[in-house]
């Protein structure tokens, strides 16, 4: 990658947070919101019913975190202009929750474990960064219903692929494994390769670089990602389903917040019923495979293919 041009994240968010209000508008997670003071079943409420309730971190604002390096889910992409944005299924998903709720879009861009810090300190509505709801999650989060169905891989370069024609192979101690800061792919490195060097990265783009300059013999990448990049980067190579019981991406939504839960649950029945989730994959997918760039130490920098 080459130094392309500065951009601060929050600036960018704020770009993002008008460009995404023109945006329209069975999982394993409970589908029923808690109930408050024993009267109150959220889960049976329409939305006008819940839009009073709904509380948010600001009035008036949805507030997302999300982490843009996660293709086809959230990135940046390069519009004909030129100029870098926030694309993804998820930031379009995130637009259209905060129309079906009524409220203005605050896209909040930062690292993956800051997404969880986030939604744990309270400082965001919602968590959307390819979140599967993994039950070691639930203290710091709720979950929705799931939104979107994907799965994990192990991924090399496709010189190495022999190396690899199992998971028991990925597991020796003169390999470097890696997988992103946070992510439910370090459970996943953590269980198939535990004799290995295991290398955590703060982005997926770090992971992929590294696999490319040969100094990661593999990696743990959520499928639909490693699909997206290896469009791109033909040298990388999916070698392996992995095999995880919590199959799916959720909302990550404010813990204590069932009005809010139960609307989010509503906006991604009607996303699925909709078309809208279709579309929205659809069209992350078709920017993903065009020009896109990364975050880098606070500066957008173009991407090299």
């Amino acid at each position: 990658m080459k130094n392309w041009k500065k951009i601060t994240a929050m600036a960018l968010a704020a770009v993002m947070s008008l460009s995404l209000l023109t945006a329209c508008g069975g999982g394993t997670t409970p589908t029923s919101a808690p109930t408050e003071e024993g009267n109150k079943d959220y889960s049976e409420m329409t939305i006008e019913e819940l839009k009073p309730l709904v509380k948010t971190v600001t009035d008036g604002k949805l507030t997302v975190a999300t982490s843009p390096d996660f293709a086809p889910y959230e990135f940046y992409a390069i519009d004909e202009s030129g100029e870098p944005h926030i694309a993804g299924f998820d930031p379009a998903f995130a637009g259209y929750i905060a129309d079906y709720l009524g409220l203005e879009l605050e896209i909040v861009p930062i690292d993956f474990d800051g997404v969880l810090m986030e939604l744990q300190n309270k400082s965001a509505d919602l968590g959307m960064a390819g979140l599967s709801p993994d039950p070691d999650r639930e203290g710091i989060m709720d979950f929705s219903d799931i939104y979107y169905l994907g799965g994990q891989s192990f991924c090399c370069v496709q010189s190495n692929k022999d190396l690899f024609p199992d998971l028991a192979s990925t597991n020796k101690p003169e390999y470097e494994i890696g997988a992103q800061t946070g992510s439910i792919q370090v459970g996943l490195m953590e269980e198939n390769s535990p004799d290995a060097t295991k290398i955590q990265l703060a982005k997926v783009t770090d992971i992929i670089a590294e696999l490319l300059a040969g100094k990661l013999d593999g990696a743990y990448i959520e499928t639909a990602v490693a699909e997206s990049y290896a469009k791109n980067y033909p040298e990388l190579y999916i070698a392996l389903d992995v095999p995880y019981d919590v199959a799916g991406s959720a909302v990550g939504v404010q813990k204590d917040n069932p009005a809010l839960l139960a609307a989010v649950n509503l906006a991604v029945k009607a996303a699925l019923e909709d078309g809208s989730m279709d579309k929205f994959v659809a069209e992350a997918n078709e920017l993903a495979s065009g020009e896109t760039a990364s975050l880098v130490d606070g500066e957008i920098v173009k991407d090299e293919k």
